[in-house]
């Protein structure tokens, strides 16, 4: 979607660079679970963090405004996936609370974003 005002790619958005970091601390998170999660837990959550900004880049990319809101409605879907996952995460004390409340605090912010983003482009 070029005609963003002022803004020249997906990768300027600060919705798609937020959805960057939580990747990056998911990632560091789920390096820390045990060895019996690589093909659960571990990977489902991070497939779902992967997407959020995968999607929000996949729809920019369309010209049409209800595909990019599509798209973005895929990435919200995936970050509450996410919030799903941290939550099971650290009732199996994976991860502690507070770790668990930090990344949920990203993942509100990132949710906040990605709704105000698709009503600004639906109305």
């Amino acid at each position: 979607m070029s005609d963003q005002s002022s803004v020249e790619s997906y990768r300027d958005l600060e919705v798609w660079q937020r959805g960057i970091t939580l990747v990056e601390r998911v990632y560091e998170v789920t390096d820390r679970f045990p060895d019996r999660e690589q093909y659960e837990l571990t990977s489902q959550l991070r497939r779902a963090v992967v997407a959020i900004p995968s999607n929000i880049a996949e729809g920019w990319g369309y010209s049409s405004r209800d595909q990019y809101v599509y798209y973005l409605e895929q990435a919200r879907s995936s970050l509450l996936e996410v919030e799903t996952q941290l939550i099971i995460a650290e009732r199996l004390s994976y991860i502690t609370e507070d770790t668990r409340d930090d990344l949920l605090r990203g993942t509100t912010v990132e949710s906040k974003m990605l709704l105000s983003l698709m009503r600004s482009l639906q109305s």
